[in-house]
């Protein structure tokens, strides 16, 4: 069923996504369209962020990565500027409480323009909640999916220059992957945006290659549980073939088999054989 207010999918989802991504849009003009100023629906919208995690974590899935403050971000004007990052200071003031409920939480961008205070702070919460297994909520910060590449190949080059390579030939894709920001994490299978933009902005560039993606009109600080459960059953009816064909065919005696490039499936047989 389609929910023609949102434009998603409102069924029960039948499976989930692990490691779903979030471009929190639509502060701005929310705070604007009740004449507040715009710190006004970031400090709302750091409360949907909160709301948004436990829920992701009471779903089961295991990882959740936000779009907090992009590289670009710092041509915004200086007052809401400081105002982004006194939030986040006070979320990693009350990290505390995070860790009791075992959510694990990493800082994913280039932190050397941040203050020294900031940088000592997210190091303290980094190390104090490495351990938790609840859910790992990335908070990509003056993050940029450009950057993030760059900063990978030049790990690589270094690596190379150290003679920990023996040669260009081992810089594939799979060691590249291990020099990201997310290194060890899977990839995001589903990113969803909120605030009518129909763009990614930079956002996981690398490892959105196969993700799906769900774009709603509905403003962050407006985004509420059943906007991401709505998501996920969207997600869920999505046919992911990641570059190959899905073929069904029925032979003669009515068995049904279903190929996907991977993997065959004798519906009649009920019986699953690899290739």
């Amino acid at each position: 069923m389609t929910n023609f207010i949102t434009g998603l999918n409102t069924s029960r989802p039948t499976h989930m996504p692990r490691h779903v991504g979030i471009i929190m849009d639509g502060n701005g003009r929310w705070a604007a369209a009740r004449g507040l100023a715009r710190i006004a629906g970031h400090k709302k919208g750091s409360e949907v962020f909160g709301n948004i995690v436990r829920h992701a974590k009471a779903k089961g899935i295991p990882f959740l990565t936000v779009y907090a403050f992009s590289t670009e971000n710092w041509s915004r004007p200086p007052d809401e500027v400081k105002g982004i990052m006194s939030l986040l200071e006070s979320y990693l003031r009350d990290s505390h409480k995070y860790r009791k409920e075992n959510i694990k939480t990493i800082i994913l961008g280039d932190k050397t323009p941040l203050s020294p205070k900031l940088r000592d702070m997210i190091a303290e919460v980094e190390q104090g909640s490495s351990q938790n297994t609840g859910i790992t909520v990335n908070i990509a910060l003056n993050y940029g999916g450009r950057s993030e590449i760059v900063h990978a190949a030049r790990k690589a080059a270094q690596k190379l220059l150290d003679g920990e390579l023996s040669g260009v030939a081992q810089i594939d894709e799979d060691f590249l992957a291990g020099c990201m920001y997310t290194a060890g994490q899977p990839d995001p299978d589903l990113v969803i945006r909120t605030g009518g933009e129909k763009r990614i902005s930079n956002f996981l560039l690398w490892q959105s290659a196969y993700t799906e993606f769900v774009f709603t009109d509905t403003f962050w600080p407006d985004f509420t549980p059943a906007c991401f459960d709505a998501a996920l059953t969207d997600f869920a009816g999505r046919k992911r073939r990641k570059g190959g064909v899905m073929a069904v065919d029925s032979d003669a005696s009515g068995q049904l088999t279903i190929d996907s490039g991977q993997l065959t499936v004798n519906v009649s047989a009920m019986r699953t054989d690899l290739k």
